[in-house]
Order: C-alpha cells, then structure tokens, then sequence
C-alpha cells in the first residue's frame, strides 16, 4: 500500500455523504485542511498511508474499501461497449476508470442494460432457430462481429469448394510429394518465393503458431505443433500463394459485409486448401469407402491427425464422388461452440448441437477415446455421433494444455455404411423407437422435453411451472 498511490476521491466522497459529514467536518476529524480534503476527492492528491490509517481509526472503514473493487466494473464496461452496437464508442481505459469511479451506480445499470439487451438478443435468435425448423425463418437485424458473421456465412453452405479443390490437385501434380509433401511444400515455397520455413524453440516464439518475416523470407513455425500441425501451417501458406486468384474468388461469392470478415474468410480457405492438398480428393475419398470412414486408419494412411481427417471427411461432396454428408462441431471443455460444418452445411435447425447430453461432452472424460452414440430428437430424427478429444499445441510441463472435443454426426440411415455403426445395437437402425438412442434436443431454450436432469435453461416456447406444492426432475419445471 506505501508502494502505490491510492487516488479514491470518489469513495472518499461517498463514504463521507453516507455519513452526512461537510468536507469540513471530515477533514477536522483527520487533521487536515478542508481545502486538500477538496483535492483528495477530486483525485487531485493521493490518500497518504497516514490518512488512511486515520479513516480506518475515526470512521471504522477498511483499508481495503478504499482501495476499490472496480477491475471487475471496469471489464464489465469494456464488455458492453465492445458490442458491435457500439463500434467506435469504445473509450480509453482512463475514461472507462473515470466512469466507475465518479459514477458506480450508473455503470452498473448501464452494464445490467446491457446483459438484458444480450439476454433479449440471444432469446430472439433462439426463436428464430424455432421458427426456421418450423420453415418459417425470419431476417433478424442487427450488428454482428465480424468473426461471427463468417463463421455463419460458413455454417450455412456446404463445405466444399470445387475450385480450390481443383486447384490442390493441380498444385499437387506440380509439386509430385510422394510421400514426404513437407519437404516438397519447403523445396517448392524456396524455389518460386525464396522463402525458408524453419522451426523455432518455444522461448524465441512464445505466443505465435506460425510467423512470415517478409524482410527475411523466413516462414517460422512453433516447435510447440505437432508435425500435422506444422504441415498444415506450411501447406496453408504455399496454399495461399499458389492459389490467391482462386482464394479471391470464393471470398467475393461469400458477400461479406467487411474487410475484416473477407480477411478472416482468407484464413478459413487457407485452411480448407491446406487439407485438400495434404489428403487429395479422389483418393482421400476412395481409401474412406474403403475403410467404412474410420478415421484412424485414414489419419495414418494419410499422415495427418483425427481432427485433420475428421474434417476432411465433411468435405467429401463432389459431384458425382460424394460420401456420406457429415457435419462436425468442436467445442471446449466450458461448452463454448467455435467450429461448425457440414457436408451439406451444419444442420443448426435439425440437430443444433447445444444439447449438454451429446457425447462431446462426455468426452473430456475419456481423453483420447472415441465414443459413439446415437441420438434422437424431439421430432424423432436420429443422428450417429462420433465424439473424441483433441489436444492442442504443446505446452511446458507448468502450462495447462489446450484440449477441444470434436463431434462428428450424420443421419441415422447411413450406420451401415460406417465402421462406427457396428457399435450400436444390433437391429437399432432408422427410427426404431426401441429406446436405444439417447434423446437430446437442440439446446436446452429449445427443447420441450419434459423431467430432463441435464436442463440447464428453461424452454423459451413454455412458461415456467411456479407450483409450490410440486417440485419436478428438472431444474426448470414448466408448464406442458
């Protein structure tokens, strides 16, 4: 407290009125001059150990107190005027200070407007998830980061891209890997860019995957990445060269609102150009027939990892070559959603995927292992589901690794043709209704299902049951 100078002019203030004292009463008490008591709540002096010690003495107030608690308003603050609402109105973190200082009450209230705005927007997109099932979809309006209006762009459509598709197998003709593509991408990005991909320790890169110095022409890579990774890393490189025209092109089909979002898409494309070129279309998808889509034979057949394969699996939708259209979701071990697609786009108004009983959860249980369920919804449509964790760059023994969860589903009907389909109850196929498929819902605001001990949030189409005399298995009773 002697080290750093505590400047609490507005507590001191308030401490004071709540008490009904003058400034020239509280200052007689201390022992100082009315007029620095003045300075002091105009942040124009700092509080003195002396001082505080004497507020603590005279007028029973904890040290702490004046310290002040407002990291938390102040984040709270940052949260609601980073809101696309509120683009360009963000202040500087003193204007931000100066308002939760002078003003707690009012950044509270502003902050609860603010929570309730998220809460009335998060309601009506639920709704309107409802009413597209129903096949009467509605255009919302409204705002929306940049991040998030690509990944909606992408969850939409199928995900596959011809022409980049046809420019991997073009690429992949020129560049003749056999079976070493890393080495062949490094001779390829030296011989026509000049560019040296090296790997870099953790201490000289510690917050990066990968790094350009164009006045070098280095391309540095994280030895934190698993060798899948760093194969990626460079492939999506060499990718993003090799194919800018085509790359542009996609982005502009997209129709994306900013430049931000287009540059965001950039990376997406890079990424889906890096698997094409690392797992060829045509024989990708003949070694997936023939392997029943199992994915570990594919991930060593191909040199890649479970989520490297797994993806590509949701991209097999070539005219005329297609496999079996699945979508996939990851998630982290909070719940938070951040990677959706689908063959045929991800099924947001069929499955949803926010349901807490779907085995991706479950997975981060059994690290490492590859769970398999089927699961039925409201309406009665099955899904296989393929569930499995993820492991993220490695960290240092002291570092908490990173670790996702992948699902990866498709319709019920399609369990004959997959080698995970033999792990479900003999007989259990199609709409059986033999009980053998767990029944989820799309997300707990959405789903109807009565006595759920998963619920975590009340249906937004029921009003709650508030009966004192019966309490119901769910955390939320409602009203059938």
């Amino acid at each position: 407290m002697a080290d750093q100078k505590i400047f609490a002019g507005p507590r001191l203030r308030r401490l004071r009125n709540a008490r009904g004292l003058t400034q020239t009463a509280m200052a007689e008490g201390l022992g100082i001059s009315p007029s620095y008591l003045n300075l002091i709540e105009r942040n124009q002096r700092p509080l003195t150990v002396q001082l505080i010690l004497k507020l603590a003495s005279a007028y029973k107030v904890d040290p702490h107190e004046l310290q002040g608690e407002t990291k938390g308003s102040i984040a709270a603050l940052r949260e609601a005027f980073s809101d696309p609402l509120l683009a360009g109105e963000l202040p500087g973190d003193q204007e931000l200070i100066d308002l939760a200082e002078t003003a707690p009450n009012a950044s509270a209230a502003m902050v609860k407007l603010y929570r309730a705005y998220r809460e009335q927007a998060e309601r009506l997109s639920d709704l309107n998830q409802l009413l597209a099932r129903e096949g009467r979809a509605t255009a919302l309006s409204g705002k929306r980061l940049p991040v998030d209006e690509v990944h909606e762009v992408f969850e939409r459509r199928p995900n596959h891209f011809a022409s980049l598709e046809e420019e991997a197998e073009a690429f992949t003709s020129v560049l003749e890997p056999g079976d070493d593509l890393f080495g062949a991408l490094k001779v390829w990005l030296r011989r026509e860019h000049g560019i040296v991909v090296k790997v870099l320790p953790v201490a000289t890169m510690p917050n990066w995957r990968r790094r350009y110095d164009r006045h070098s022409q280095r391309l540095f890579l994280s030895e934190r990445l698993s060798p899948f990774d760093q194969l990626r890393e460079v492939a999506m490189e060499a990718s993003l060269m090799r194919m800018s025209v085509a790359v542009a092109g996609e982005i502009q089909a997209l129709k994306l609102d900013t430049d931000e979002a287009r540059r965001l898409a950039r990376f997406e494309l890079g990424r889906y150009a890096a698997h094409a070129l690392m797992m060829p279309y045509q024989a990708f998808h003949a070694a997936a027939v023939r392997a029943r889509y199992d994915i570990d034979v594919l991930r060593s057949r191909f040199g890649v990892s479970f989520e490297q394969a797994a993806n590509r699996l949701t991209m097999l939708q070539r005219q005329g070559a297609s496999g079996v259209p699945f979508f996939m979701l990851e998630v982290d071990n909070a719940g938070n959603r951040f990677r959706k697609a689908g063959s045929q786009g991800y099924p947001q108004s069929r499955f949803g995927g926010g349901c807490p009983k779907l085995p991706v959860h479950a997975a981060f249980s059994q690290p490492g292992q590859i769970l398999v369920e089927a699961v039925e919804m409201p309406d009665g449509a099955e899904f296989l589901c393929i569930a499995r964790t993820l492991e993220g760059p490695q960290g240092a023994f002291s570092e908490r690794p990173r670790r996702t969860a992948l699902l990866l589903g498709c319709d019920i009907g399609f369990r004959d043709e997959i080698v995970y389909g033999a792990a479900l109850p003999a007989g259990a196929a199609g709409k059986s209704g033999q009980g053998f498929a767990t029944p989820v819902g799309p997300a707990c605001r959405l789903c109807e299902r009565a006595g759920c001990l998963a619920r975590a949030e009340p249906p937004v189409t029921r009003p709650l049951g508030l009966d004192e005399m019966v309490t119901g298995l769910s955390a939320f009773d409602f009203q059938g």
